[in-house]
């Protein structure tokens, strides 16, 4: 009975030992699960980061893809260049301008020193068909005067759009816009 009592206290220890043990290396792999779940939210964390940080850059990526290299847009157009010539194309839009109205005044002003001296010169009978004459072939000449004046207003694309199509200069994206001037 002794020696049965002794194996089952030595028993009872080793049982006791072994839950001492088990109660050790449970509490040691609790902490262990405890700080991986830890670490598991952290990396989640630094994931989320991670996705908003690469957004971020693949915006920035798309908005530098669309701006102009520098380089290649100093090969394309010089600057200083294009404004001298939009500049020296503007002046000669203003001289032929000027030109015009010009001619304009100077036509009125013949139309009226001629109506004058028509008025002046036919007032008698005799001279009614040769007045009626007078008057159609100026009437021709004006609408011819002003038909040229139309077809030199479109050429020098004075009244009407030019119809180039420009592109963007970063891009080359056809642009539609108002010619300047």
């Amino acid at each position: 009975d002794q020696q049965l009592l002794q194996h089952m206290e030595d028993r009872v220890r080793k049982v006791q030992e072994d839950c001492e043990e088990l109660s050790l290396v449970s509490g040691n792999l609790q902490k262990d699960c405890e700080q991986k779940q830890k670490d598991i939210e952290m990396l989640f964390q630094s994931l989320e980061t991670l996705k908003k940080d690469k957004a971020d850059e693949q915006n920035v990526l798309a908005a530098m893809a669309v701006k102009a290299d520098k380089a290649a847009l100093g090969s394309k157009v010089n600057c200083t260049q294009f404004e001298a010539s939009m500049e020296r194309l503007d002046q000669r839009m203003q001289e032929m301008q000027g030109q015009v109205s010009g001619q304009n005044q100077h036509w009125n002003k013949l139309q009226q020193q001629l109506s004058n001296v028509m008025e002046k010169k036919l007032d008698r009978q005799e001279l009614k068909a040769f007045h009626k004459h007078v008057e159609e072939t100026w009437q021709k000449s004006i609408k011819e005067l002003e038909k040229k004046m139309a077809e030199s207003d479109s050429a020098a694309g004075m009244s009407k759009q030019l119809p180039v199509p420009f592109t963007c200069l970063s891009c080359d994206r056809t642009v539609k816009t108002q010619v300047p001037g």
